[in-house]
């Protein structure tokens, strides 16, 4: 099942603001390498242990030296495996979303296995934040046909994992692939869709994975995130800009400052809000 766009609703921006910007950071550590790409050598694993122990407190402190919020989509088991780092990043006033379980592929999971898997996360959750997460990110963005309804079921109030729009929330609905004739939309979901690109990711543009991807330019990424800035910023009125990023690949020197630099860009312009995936689902409306 994929999902797609029904009606457009309008973002209630605070007094003198244009535009929304999330700042969203996916706590992966261990979770992409063993859950994912099936690596646990203590080689990718300590590529984990950087983004947990020196990429997130680098991270709470350009944010917190410029005093903006951001949303850290974390799968359960880093949470269980890192709770001191949840902790600074909760005192610091940051939220915290769910990301699955241990990263894995929801896709191929059977329905049961993704129910199993979602009720254990919630529970980890639970555990260490303290409370149920408001929003989901799937891990790697991906959608199995039962996805949508588990996260109407268990209370989810909005998802960040989908490209339906590149600047607008919108409410997705299950379609029905048919080959041969038309696809078949269902009903739109109640949950709200803050939609997300590769293009806006730090992970495919400069992650190292040998034999998966090559060594991408810094430079490269800085340029795209500055270019759909600007015409987010100049013909979207209403934009919602969400940046993925994740602490061992932004939280490297030269990552860090390309990220810097776009925030000071965006503080400089004035009228950009900036907001967690909670705030901004609770200001749109539609």
């Amino acid at each position: 099942m994929d999902e797609e766009v029904t009606a457009t609703g309008t973002l209630a921006l605070p007094p003198g603001k244009r535009m929304a910007v999330a700042l969203t950071f996916d706590f992966d550590a261990h979770s992409p390498w063993m859950g994912t790409l099936g690596r646990t050598s203590p080689s990718y694993l300590s590529r984990g242990d950087f983004g947990a122990e020196q990429g997130v407190p680098r991270l709470l402190e350009l944010l917190g030296g410029h005093g903006l919020p951001a949303t850290w989509a974390t799968p359960g088991h880093d949470l269980v495996t890192f709770p001191h780092r949840i902790e600074e990043i909760l005192a610091a006033g940051h939220e915290i979303a769910a990301h699955g379980c241990y990263h894995e592929v929801v896709p191929s999971l059977g329905a049961d296995e993704e129910r199993r898997l979602m009720e254990l996360s919630l529970r980890q959750h639970e555990q260490v934040v303290g409370r149920r997460p408001r929003g989901y990110r799937s891990p790697a963005w991906d959608f199995s046909e039962s996805t949508l309804g588990l996260l109407e079921e268990y209370g989810f109030d909005w998802d960040s994992s989908l490209m339906g729009r590149e600047f607008e929330p919108y409410r997705p609905r299950p379609v029905t692939v048919n080959y041969e004739s038309a696809s078949e939309f269902g009903p739109e979901s109640r949950i709200i869709e803050i939609p997300v690109s590769w293009y806006l990711d730090d992970w495919p543009a400069v992650e190292y994975v040998a034999g998966v991807s090559a060594l991408g330019s810094h430079r490269d990424m800085e340029d795209r995130w500055n270019t759909i800035f600007g015409y987010a910023h100049e013909r979207v009125p209403g934009a919602v800009y969400v940046l993925t990023m994740h602490p061992q690949t932004i939280g490297r020197a030269h990552h860090l400052l390309v990220l810097e630099t776009l925030m000071e860009r965006m503080l400089a312009a004035g009228d950009v809000w900036f907001a967690t995936l909670s705030e901004i689902a609770d200001a749109w409306q539609g």
